[in-house]
């Protein structure tokens, strides 16, 4: 798990070591351990390291392999490299570490550009190949580990986010098509596109590879069918082989380690059955990291009661954390800061200020996101399957957080368009290879819209601490089985059926039955007090009025009833909340070169 960064020169000049530096000042929370620059030509790398596989100087990187005159950066983790490692030497591939990361090398030298389709885990990488003068990049099938890049005619460059990109001098123009998408998909801004038309990123499961001529060549090498095995499972062995492999995705992520590997356990379903997985696996003196707010009330600020017991239950050194909500106001722009692109979700205080504690414990931690997703947990999945009509007619009313005439009346005239997010939804929802509606819904989320929501999130506000998160409910495996279950066993009985069948014994009752929680953070759901004034002083400053990206009468509106029925989403979010912290993100990143600690 690291920080990555490269530019390849198209205009016959060589790249400056000083853009390097500040495009890497920028990933330092990534990679801690160490740091490293490669330059030959036309072509600059370099590589802010976290030292989680092989802890020696033989695995740092940028990486060179002598052998073929390769050079690699990498971010992620490959949970089959022992796999690969041995079938590689059998093919007479020489190591001289004992990295996932020569492994990766080995495997383009053995496969080509089609090495990634033997690669089990996260990851984003880019590969200087000498021999054809050409850059090859790769992301992960579902997006964990991101990759960003911009072009223009003079030089191409990537990183591990936009901060850097921006820091080596990415233009601040919008883009209208994005800025539609993020305030009507809770900030999701679906790949390659991001808010800046200068910056895009690499779409999960895809490569890409550009020669010195400067043309680009995508390729998509996975896609998710969501269709029926040819033979027929009872409920009995679903439940069997869902648990199976699901315990086999913990214990890749438990075992392909040279440090320990705690677990994020937020007392949800989720988290507390990856522990209970893990004890079943063999895994002993596991640590287990919980955080909690100051109670609302409202709402209670923390979740002890039900993280407590399973903590007990499996015997693991627990640590809880609670944080008083005045420091959860102070750290906002702290957080918010560590975004590669603004996200609303207001738990992402909650893992930036967690990050920060359990990184002084462990470097690696399991969690739980992308099981809502997989196996249907949402309350809006039953609503949409009850619906009629064309998909994107059953899938809109339940989802955007505005409808297209409500966003005509936010945005300045000039960032206005068409229904642009109606169409991607409506096209990605047709895409051939799912067999039924929800089939549909539940891969559009989990291959396009968690990638830019919770998991981005969860690797943004970990890695700002230098903390490796994996998450084992998004091992491809996992994700395709639960892909090819008919629905019913997912939806029944508030969603996650099979999960809650899988659990049923091995976790306390009162957390399987519990109604669905979201990771509460008080002081920030409840847009009044100190939250509302921090909001409103965003929201009236001179930059955002100057910016005039918002149209005052609609922000006025919300200021004036910011609890009122109307100023939340369909699925609940607060449409004050929304526009504060994306002001706030641009007064970080858009109205200034960023500030990287």
């Amino acid at each position: 798990m690291c920080g990555i960064a490269g530019e390849l020169r198209l205009d016959e000049t060589r790249p400056q070591i000083g853009v390097m530096q500040a495009m890497l000042g920028c990933l330092r929370g990534r990679g801690p351990d160490h740091e490293g620059v490669y330059v030959k030509g036309a072509v600059l790398l370099g590589h802010r390291r976290l030292s989680i596989i092989d802890l020696s100087a033989a695995a740092d990187q940028p990486m060179h392999d002598r052998d073929t005159h390769s050079t690699i950066v990498f971010n992620g983790t490959i949970y089959n490299y022992p796999l690969l490692r041995q079938e590689l030497q059998a093919k007479g591939h020489v190591f001289r570490s004992h990295s996932d990361t020569e492994v990766i090398l080995k495997a383009y030298a053995e496969w080509g550009e089609a090495c990634v389709e033997h690669l089990l885990g996260m990851f984003a990488f880019a590969i200087w190949d000498e021999a054809t003068q050409r850059l090859f990049l790769a992301r992960d099938r579902l997006g964990i580990k991101p990759l960003y890049y911009s072009k223009t005619a003079a030089c191409f460059r990537f990183a591990s986010n936009l901060q850097a990109l921006r820091a080596a001098g990415a233009t601040t123009e919008f883009d209208p098509i994005a800025l539609h998408h993020h305030f009507t998909l809770h900030a999701v801004v679906p790949a390659p596109r991001t808010l800046l038309r200068s910056v895009r990123k690499l779409p999960p499961a895809h490569t890409l590879s550009i020669s010195e001529d400067g043309r680009l060549r995508f390729r998509r090498y996975w896609h998710l069918r969501a269709m029926r095995p040819p033979q027929p499972k009872s409920e009995a062995e679903w439940l069997e082989v869902v648990h199976q492999a699901l315990r086999t995705a913990v214990e890749r992520r438990l075992r392909i380690a040279d440090v320990p590997v705690g677990v994020l356990l937020s007392g949800g379903l989720d988290s507390s059955l990856l522990v209970a997985l893990l004890a079943e696996s063999g895994a002993d003196r596991l640590k287990t990291f919980t955080i909690g707010f100051e109670d609302q009330p409202e709402e209670k600020g923390s979740e002890f009661e039900y993280s407590d017991p399973v903590a007990e239950r499996y015997t693991t050194e627990h640590h809880k954390f609670e944080i008083p909500n005045n420091e959860v106001l102070h750290r906002l722009p702290e957080a918010v800061a560590q975004m590669a692109e603004p996200m609303v979700a207001q738990d992402a205080v909650a893992f930036y200020l967690l990050s920060e504690q359990v990184s002084k414990h462990v470097k690696a931690v399991q969690s739980g996101q992308g099981a809502d997703e997989v196996f249907g947990g949402y309350f809006w999945y039953p609503k949409m399957a009850g619906a009629k009509g064309a998909p994107v007619d059953r899938f809109r009313p339940f989802y955007f957080d505005r409808d297209h005439a409500e966003y005509l009346r936010l945005v300045s005239p000039r960032y206005a368009c068409g229904d642009v997010t109606s169409a991607y939804i409506s096209a990605r929802l047709q895409e051939p290879e799912a067999e039924e509606f929800i089939d549909q819904v539940l891969r559009l989320d989990v291959t396009t819209l968690i990638v830019d929501d919770p998991v981005k999130r969860v690797d943004n506000m970990t890695m700002a601490w230098g903390l490796e998160a994996r998450v084992p409910f998004l091992d491809h495996e996992l994700v395709e089985l639960a892909a090819s279950m008919p629905p019913e066993l997912k939806l029944r009985d508030g969603g996650k059926y099979a999960l809650k069948r899988v659990a049923r014994g091995r976790l306390p009752d009162a957390v399987i039955d519990r109604k669905k929680g979201y990771f509460p953070v008080p002081a920030l759901k409840y847009v009044r007090g100190q939250a509302y004034d921090f909001m409103a002083d965003i929201l009236n400053s001179q930059a955002c009025r100057e910016r005039g990206l918002l149209q005052r009468e609609y922000v006025d509106e919300l200021l004036s009833n910011p609890e009122s029925e109307q100023a939340f989403t369909a699925i609940r979010g607060n449409k004050l909340w929304h526009l504060a912290v994306l002001e706030l993100w641009l007064q970080q990143n858009v109205d200034r070169l960023p500030s990287c600690r």
